[in-house]
C-alpha cells in the first residue's frame, strides 16, 4: 500500500498549476446521461474518483474516452443499463448523481445507496423528496433506490430545508428534461453548481438564476452535446495556499480564482497570509507570522467544510488559539488525533475543536482517514521537524492529482513510496 514521506522545514517557492475541480467534474460527467452527446469536458483531472465515475458511466452503456495528455473527457451514447450497482457506487458518494438524469430521460433507475469517505451520514433524502415532488415514485429496497416516472418527470417547486450541494445538482439535471417549469429554492450556490448550470445551458437547457439560491428551469424535450471547460479546483487551490502559508513560502497558484475561495481567502488574510490576484492566478505568501483565527464551516460563500482539516493544520502552528467549528458533517475531526501525534495541541468539544498553536510540529507516522484529512497531514509534515510518514494515501488519490509531484516542484522534500 502506498505511503507518502515528507521531510519538513523547506519553504515552498514557485508556481503550482491548479487542475479542474473534482467536485465539478463528477456532476458534469453525470450530465452526459441527459444526451447522446458528445459531451466534451476540458481541463479534466486524472483522479481515482474520475475513474470510478467513468466506470459507472461505461457500465450504463456510454462510451467514455479520457485523454489524459490532452486533459479531456469525451462521453457519448445512450444508456443501455439503468442500474448503478453497489460495487461501483459504494466507492464514491457522487455516484448517486446518475439518479436524476436516468429517471428524467428514461423514466426509471435503480441506484445503490452511496458510499465514500466516512465523514458523516450525508443522507440522500433530499434527492429523493425532490424527485417525488417532480412525480417520481421512490422505493428503497435491499440497499437500492428504485425510482420510476413512466410518464416522465413534471416540473415542480422544490424548497430545500437545508442547503445541499448534491441534491441541488441531481435535481437541477433532472429538471432540465422535466415537463414544465421547476423552481429550486434555497439551492446551493457553490461554484461547481454554477459550472454545471453553464454546461447544461450549453447543452440546450433553459436555466435562470445561475449563481443564486433560486434556480428556475424550463424543461426541454431533449439536450444536445457541448464542449465545456471545467472550473479550476478551489479546494486544491485552498490546500496549496495553506501549504505556502504553513512553510513560510510564496507560491503562485496558476488558474486559481479568489472569488471561488469565498470565506477561505478572507480567513487566510485574517491569519496573516497574503492572498492577492495576479494576471494568471493567485499569489499566496506568509507575512510576518500566523495568528489564530476562529472559523465555522458553512455552505458557499462561507468557509468550505472541505478546507477545515487543512486550515486546522495551519492553525496548529499559529500564534495563540483558534476555534474550528464543523457544521456540515458530524464526523469530520478524525484527523485531530493524528495531528496531535505530531505535537499539535487540539481538543475537541462536540462540533468544535480548540487549537492552541505550538512553536513546531514533529514528524511521526500517521494514518489518513479520509480525503481532506490525508492532505492535512501532508501539510503538517511540511512544517514539522523530521520525517512524517502518511499511510493509507489511497484516500488522497481520490481528490488530488499527483500532489507529491506538485509540492516537490516548488521545493518540498516529499516522495511517494509504493508497496
Amino acid at each position: 500500500m502506498d505511503r507518502i514521506v515528507v521531510r519538513g522545514g523547506r519553504p515552498l517557492e514557485g508556481r503550482i498549476p491548479i487542475g479542474g475541480a473534482k467536485n465539478a467534474a463528477l456532476p458534469l460527467m453525470a450530465a452526459a446521461l441527459l444526451s447522446d452527446g458528445p459531451l466534451v469536458l476540458r481541463n479534466a483531472p486524472d483522479l481515482a474518483d474520475i475513474a470510478t465515475m467513468r466506470a459507472l458511466l461505461e457500465q450504463h452503456g456510454l462510451e467514455v474516452v479520457h485523454d489524459k495528455a490532452a486533459r479531456t473527457l469525451t462521453m457519448s451514447g445512450n444508456a443501455t443499463s439503468l442500474e448503478a450497482p453497489y460495487d461501483l457506487v459504494r466507492k464514491m458518494r457522487a455516484s448517486v448523481l446518475v439518479l436524476g438524469p436516468l429517471v428524467a430521460r428514461h423514466g426509471r433507475a435503480r441506484v445503490s445507496l452511496p458510499g465514500g469517505c466516512a465523514i458523516g451520514t450525508r443522507p440522500v433524502d433530499l434527492h429523493l423528496k425532490g424527485l417525488e415532488a417532480m412525480g417520481a415514485t421512490i422505493v428503497l429496497e435491499a440497499g437500492y433506490i428504485e425510482a420510476q416516472a413512466p410518464q416522465g418527470l413534471k416540473g415542480g417547486r422544490i424548497l430545500f430545508p437545508v442547503v445541499s450541494v448534491g441534491a441541488t445538482e441531481n435535481l437541477l439535471m433532472a429538471a432540465c428534461l422535466a415537463d414544465g417549469v421547476s423552481e429550486l429554492v434555497n439551492a446551493a450556490r457553490e461554484p461547481e453548481i454554477e459550472d454545471l448550470a453553464r454546461c447544461l445551458i450549453a447543452m440546450g437547457a433553459k436555466i435562470e438564476g445561475v449563481g443564486t439560491d433560486r434556480l428556475t428551469v424550463t424543461g426541454q424535450a431533449c439536450l444536445g452535446g457541448a464542449t465545456h471547460d471545467i472550473v479550476p479546483d478551489r479546494i486544491e487551490a485552498g490546500t496549496f495556499a495553506c501549504a505556502a502559508a504553513i512553510t513560510g513560502g510564496s507560491v503562485l497558484l496558476e488558474g486559481a480564482r479568489a472569488e471561488h475561495l469565498g470565506a477561505v481567502a478572507r480567513t487566510l488574510r485574517e491569519a496573516g497570509v497574503l492572498v492577492e490576484a495576479e494576471a494568471d492566478g493567485l499569489r499566496v505568501s506568509r507575512l510576518n507570522g500566523l495568528h489564530g483565527v476562529d472559523v465555522m464551516t458553512e455552505p458557499f460563500p462561507g468557509f468550505a467544510t472541505d478546507m477545515q482539516a487543512q486550515f486546522m493544520a495551519l492553525m496548529s502552528v499559529a500564534e495563540g488559539a483558534s476555534m474550528v467549528t464543523e457544521t456540515i458533517f458530524e464526523n469530520r475531526f478524525m484527523h485531530v488525533p493524528e495531528l496531535n501525534r505530531m505535537g499539535a495541541r487540539i481538543n475537541v468539544h462536540g462540533a468544535s475543536a480548540i487549537v492552541r498553536g505550538v512553536p513546531k510540529l514533529s514528524g511521526a507516522p500517521v494514518m489518513a482517514t479520509d480525503l481532506r484529512a490525508s492532505v492535512s497531514l501532508i501539510l503538517a509534515g511540511l512544517a514539522a521537524e523530521g520525517d512524517t510518514i502518511v499511510n493509507r494515501v489511497y484516500h488522497l488519490d481520490r481528490g488530488y492529482e499527483r500532489v507529491e509531484l506538485k509540492l516537490a516542484a516548488v521545493g518540498a522534500d516529499i516522495e511517494r513510496i509504493t508497496g
